[in-house]
């Protein structure tokens, strides 16, 4: 038998196809996992519908073996990203592969050798396919549950092989779970209460009528608040403007929340969405021809939330602004029946941030690793 790994560059939309529906291969009996609709994973990999491909050099390829794909792998460099860091950076992403370490040896062999020519002097990943929340991370942690949106699921054989390979740790990023079925805690409550006499702030929901100031009220707060983090910049306007068009289609005002002092001075914000993924279960990638109505459907029979965006700004730290945020999104969603929640992802160098999760009565339960190598 013929064991030859053959890497191929996706070219055709019959190489997109192999690449885009592999995972349904690799995960067919593992009960944890969700998939994704196959509409946004083709809009990932066409630059017309993802501003990140626009920013640099990018390459798709899948390796096949006897005639059948058997590993994938993206990779590119985000320009913009590297000017403002003064760095020649790249990144993988979308990485999968049977359970045959040789299928990861060939493609990183591959896509090493095509970064190096480009330029990239640092590879890390796995990065987001759309410098979005999705896919940022592998998972090292917490293979005993689906993942929420946008987060990542896979084998645990997946670290052995990119450690193998000559990868190491840059960083994790944490998720942390929490349990609202019987709402936040009074604890939360009282000092959330203190907090905003003693600093005179308030919370409100997001509006969806003015969301064009919305978005340039978040642009101000992420650009005074994002740290120097070494995997992200603040997001561009089209970025903001493809964010916004997100926050159309999912985002209920009362999860996303605001919270400006007596001048009306936005001192932090909040972003929360139910957890969709309940609903992918049972869509197995596709929309149609029913699969719309059964999103119609089960999209209000969801019972998880995940708080993936949280900003203060230096005005609003050590106020209680955090807290604040993670007490009106938890009371909110408990009116509204969900039961439980996820605050995620963020950087273990990120001190304050996981203190605050934990505070809010937040339980650290998947972890999520970003990995780095010399080229």
């Amino acid at each position: 038998m013929n064991k030859e790994i053959v890497i191929k560059p996706v070219l055709t939309h019959k190489d997109q196809k192999e690449f885009v529906e592999l995972p349904w291969k690799i995960y067919r009996d593992n009960p944890n996992w969700i998939p994704p609709l196959l509409v946004d994973m083709y809009n990932t990999m066409n630059p017309d519908k993802n501003a990140l491909l626009r920013l640099g050099p990018y390459r798709y390829i899948i390796a096949c073996q006897n005639s059948e794909t058997v590993g994938r792998l993206g990779v590119g460099m985000d320009l913009r990203l590297n000017e403002a860091k003064s760095k020649s950076l790249a990144y993988f992403t979308l990485f999968e592969s049977v359970e045959d370490y040789k299928v990861t040896s060939a493609l990183f062999d591959e896509v090493l050798s095509w970064l190096g020519e480009q330029g990239a002097e640092v590879v890390t990943g796995p990065q987001s396919p759309s410098n979005g929340d999705d896919y940022r991370g592998l998972l090292i942690d917490g293979f005993n549950t689906p993942p929420i949106l946008f987060n990542s699921y896979n084998p645990p054989y997946y670290a052995e092989y990119i450690n193998k390979y000559g990868f190491s740790k840059q960083f994790d990023r944490f998720a942390y779970y929490y349990d609202i079925s019987e709402g936040p805690s009074e604890r939360l409550a009282r000092g959330v209460a203190l907090a905003k006499k003693r600093y005179k702030f308030t919370v409100r929901p997001l509006n969806l009528k003015k969301l064009d100031r919305e978005i340039q009220i978040i642009k101000k707060v992420v650009d005074q608040s994002m740290p120097d983090w070494p995997d992200m910049i603040p997001p561009s306007d089209e970025e903001l403007a493809a964010e916004a068009e997100k926050l159309k289609q999912f985002a209920i005002p009362d999860l996303v929340l605001f919270v400006e002092n007596s001048d009306k001075e936005c001192l932090g914000f909040s972003v929360t969405l139910p957890d969709y993924n309940e609903v992918l279960a049972h869509l197995n990638g596709r929309l149609f021809p029913t699969g719309f109505i059964k999103f119609l459907w089960l999209k209000n029979k969801i019972k998880g939330v995940r708080l993936f965006a949280l900003f203060v700004t230096a005005k609003g730290r050590r106020r209680g602004v955090s807290a604040a945020l993670y007490y009106h999104t938890m009371i909110n969603a408990y009116k509204m029946g969900y039961t439980h929640g996820e605050g995620s992802t963020i950087h273990e160098f990120n001190r304050r941030m996981n203190l605050d999760a934990r505070k809010a009565g937040g339980e650290l339960y998947k972890t999520y690793r970003i990995y780095q190598m010399q080229l």
